[in-house]
């Protein structure tokens, strides 16, 4: 069978995800949460390493003879120049940010409760499945508002929503480790991560890393579980910046399908319009679906869900 164009890259990038993650020192402590939708939404910058230290103790060095000693003018030789510290990719170094810490500990006592069906897991776009809407607001339009939708397709599953608005894949990673990958033994997972990512200034390849890190670490906690990996919802306009990396992402991530364990599935398109913009009844925002926007969602799914919780 033909390889995916992307798959030998991303096994490459998910080896050398491993070996950062074993090298990376402890993240340090990340700002304030920010909403998913805000441009300025990002977890704090990789710490730059410290420079090494490179004064050694003195040590007592014989006098050159006469002969040969160079002339007490003669120029220092230039110190030799470090090499500059690797980059860290903060999106495969598991971390939450404190914020976050009610919701994770929700999370896990849920987790505690045992036999589920399907696992959500993701950020606000996963999280607000069981929102009503903002400010009372009904309707197709109505921003933020999953859980008519929800209660309507999922209603009669039993789901634990493990979506944290503002999350990342390090986030989902982190919380994984400390206790929402135990307990619970799902059948399906569906998971979609990794556009907070984007305004933390990560590249389009360490976010994929970082998806693929969670995916892995799904595997080793959920072995029995299938997952539905979904690409990243498109966001903002067709010509920004944002679009064509989430785009270049998913093409990275596609290659995680292994038609087996992992089913990939792009549904993104579903939410755009003929010149492929975003319209405003199905995300308010550019970025989170309105009522009408997770009627397409779970229209998307929900076949997949059912069909992977046969087999």
């Amino acid at each position: 069978m033909q390889l995916r164009t992307h798959s030998l890259c991303l096994v490459l990038a998910c080896s050398l995800a491993i070996v950062a993650r074993a090298q990376a020192p402890p993240a340090a402590s990340e700002s304030k949460p920010v909403p998913d939708g805000s441009a300025q939404s990002a977890d704090a910058s990789a710490p730059k390493a410290d420079a090494e230290k490179t004064d050694a103790p003195k040590t007592d060095t014989p006098k050159a003879d006469s002969a040969t000693a160079a002339p007490a003018d003669a120029p220092a030789s230039p110190a030799a120049s470090s090499p500059p510290a690797p980059r860290v990719n903060s999106a495969i170094v598991p971390n939450l940010r404190p914020g976050f810490m009610t919701k994770h500990n929700a999370n896990v006592e849920v987790a505690k409760g045992g036999e589920i069906d399907v696992l959500f897991m993701g950020d606000s776009i996963t999280d607000f499945w069981r929102n009503n809407g903002r400010d009372g607001a009904t309707g197709e339009g109505a921003p933020f508002a999953g859980k008519p939708v929800f209660d309507k397709y999922f209603g009669e599953m039993k789901v634990a929503n493990f979506g944290i608005a503002g999350d990342t894949t390090q986030g989902v990673l982190w919380r994984l480790e400390n206790g929402e990958g135990e307990g619970v033994r799902p059948k399906v997972i569906m998971l979609m991560i990794g556009t907070n990512n984007t305004s933390a200034k990560n590249t389009a390849t360490e976010i994929a890393m970082g998806v693929a890190a969670d995916v892995f670490e799904l595997r080793k906690d959920f072995p029995n579980a299938k997952i539905l990996l979904l690409g990243i919802f498109p966001r903002s306009t067709p010509g920004s910046p944002v679009r064509a990396q989430l785009a270049e992402i998913n093409q990275m991530i596609s290659a995680l399908n292994d038609n087996n364990h992992i089913t990939y599935l792009d549904i993104g398109s579903k939410f755009l319009a003929e010149d492929r913009s975003i319209p405003k009844d199905v995300m308010s925002d550019g970025l989170h679906p309105t009522t009408k926007g997770y009627e397409i969602w779970a229209e998307a799914v929900k076949e997949p869900l059912t069909s992977l919780m046969k087999e």
